[in-house]
């Protein structure tokens, strides 16, 4: 594996991770403003790795079979179109699938990326550098995401937090899968 391909797959891997991070922050702010309970926003947060949870085996045996792509291709396209959802119809119940489905697609995605990381290594020397570069790019998109995501709910639109911004966010955070498919 060649040094752009390494990049090409840790900054695949920044994007969704980028896109579900910035969900993460974006969700609870939205729960709030919907008037619901913290109690609900706790439920709320844990979705997000609920579907990870049921996941992990049967995504690792599948990419074994089937290798990366694939599987990221699913996990991408699901991620933009539940973050589309909760663009088109913003609410408790589309927020909720939201959280699972982005929160089971970037589950998707550091299982296969470890995978095929750790398979296309021709030493240990190159498999422990190619896997402390893709250790980055979670604290990337664990900063790139939310402070994505903050920026827009304040800036987008004229009254900081309101459903036009929120939208704007979703949309935006709908995006990032996108470029992780290109790469």
């Amino acid at each position: 594996m060649s040094r752009k391909e390494l990049l090409q797959l840790i900054f695949a891997q920044v994007f969704l991770l980028g896109a579900m991070s910035g969900l993460r922050l974006a969700a609870p702010l939205f729960t709030l403003s919907l008037g619901y309970s913290a109690g609900a926003v706790g439920a709320l947060v844990a979705l997000f790795a609920l579907s990870q949870v049921f996941m992990a085996i049967p995504v690792g045996k599948y990419s074994d079979r089937q290798g990366f792509k694939r599987p990221m291709t699913y996990a991408i396209f699901a991620a933009v179109l539940a973050l589309a959802l909760l663009t088109l119809f913003p609410g408790i119940a589309s927020l909720c699938v939201a959280a699972m489905v982005v929160g089971a697609a970037a589950g998707v995605t550091q299982i296969v990326l470890q995978r095929h990381i750790g398979r296309a290594a021709n030493s240990i020397v190159q498999r422990r550098q190619f896997f402390s570069w893709l250790a980055i790019s979670p604290s990337i998109s664990s900063f790139f995401g939310p402070y994505s995501a903050g920026l827009i709910i304040d800036h987008a639109t004229q009254a900081s937090g309101d459903l036009s911004s929120f939208r704007i966010c979703f949309a935006v955070l709908g995006c990032l899968p996108l470029l992780t498919w290109l790469l």
